[in-house]
């Protein structure tokens, strides 16, 4: 199933796949989409499935609708477009995608373990936070102190920890290992975390962990 992620200054705000036939994106909250940006239109654009083709339509928005850098009317999407409305760059994923392997590349592993293994050990105290079971880092602890955290390897596997109204939530960035809580993979949007839940990232395992 296709989806949309979107995001403002490289940090991922949403993930929205389209269910439907027919979705418009804009400010407004009666639409399918909705980006609530003052640089975003009311109604800024219209995506329809036509066949086996998925059409980017511009409602006749104020600041204009650009695929992957030129202003469009109306354009035929590939997967992996980037989709410019106002500030935010919306990419294009045409299948949400399975559920990632756990037989990881060793050196993406081991690169990912090596990024965590930084991290300092964790302090006296409690919070939300990250902690490292598996690898060299074992023990490590990232604390949740933004309202986006961002975790993982490029081309790999990334997350991101977002702060919500009820708690915290993990959702895919991107990378070819889409990252599973409690066995169940993200790729079908993010998935609110509990304290004790167990997220794998290839082979590389986490706990959160809220008290």
């Amino acid at each position: 199933m296709p989806k949309l992620i979107i995001s403002i200054d490289g940090v991922v705000i949403k993930e929205a796949l389209l269910t439907k036939d027919r979705s418009t994106i804009g400010r407004r909250p009666y639409n399918d989409v909705v980006i609530d940006n003052l640089a975003v239109s009311g109604e800024h654009a219209l995506i329809q499935m036509v066949g086996d083709a998925t059409v980017l339509e511009d409602l006749g928005s104020t600041n204009g609708t650009f695929v992957n850098g030129r202003a469009v009317r109306k354009q035929t999407l590939a997967d992996g477009d980037v989709i410019e409305i106002g500030r935010c760059a919306v990419r294009y994923q045409a299948h949400a995608g399975a559920t990632a392997v756990a037989d990881a590349p060793a050196a993406e592993v081991e690169g990912l373990e090596s990024d965590l293994a930084s991290l300092p050990m964790p302090p006296a105290g409690r919070g939300a936070r990250v902690r490292v079971l598996t690898g060299a880092a074992r023990g490590r602890e990232l604390w949740l102190t933004k309202p986006v955290t961002t975790i993982g390897r490029r081309g790999f596997s990334v997350a991101a920890i977002r702060r919500s109204a009820h708690g915290f939530e993990l959702a895919h960035v991107e990378g070819t290992h889409i990252p599973s809580v409690n066995g169940v993979s993200v790729d079908g949007g993010p998935i609110a975390l509990q304290n004790r839940d167990q997220i794998v990232m290839g082979a590389v395992r986490l706990e959160y962990l809220d008290a």
